[in-house]
């Protein structure tokens, strides 16, 4: 849907609607990985071995990538589905867009 206010925020706003469980579950997992990437902080500002810190940086990465997956899981099974069932087909061309990023 277009914007049609002139300081370009949109009328209508994008909902998730997700379950409160995964909701608390991503939460839980972001609140983690903050704690992570503060560590690799710490790391490096303590001149740590650079494998190490590398180390740290992949398993940061690694969560992270499994946050948008349950994220992207959630979002094909509940609002790409229910906008489809709806007849709103550009959401095929929003998905494919956010696919790409994250690959």
């Amino acid at each position: 849907m277009e914007c049609k206010n002139a300081c370009g925020e949109c009328e209508i706003r994008k909902a998730a609607g997700r379950p409160a469980k995964l909701t608390k579950n991503l939460a839980n997992r972001m609140k983690r990985i903050g704690g992570q990437v503060e560590g690799i902080k710490s790391m490096i500002e303590r001149e740590t071995y650079c494998d190490d810190v590398l180390t740290q940086i992949a398993a940061a990465q690694s969560a992270l990538s499994s946050v948008a997956k349950l994220l992207l899981e959630s979002h094909m099974r509940g609002c790409v589905s229910e906008r489809l069932k709806s007849g709103d087909a550009e959401v095929i061309d929003e998905l494919v867009k956010t696919v790409g990023r994250l690959l």
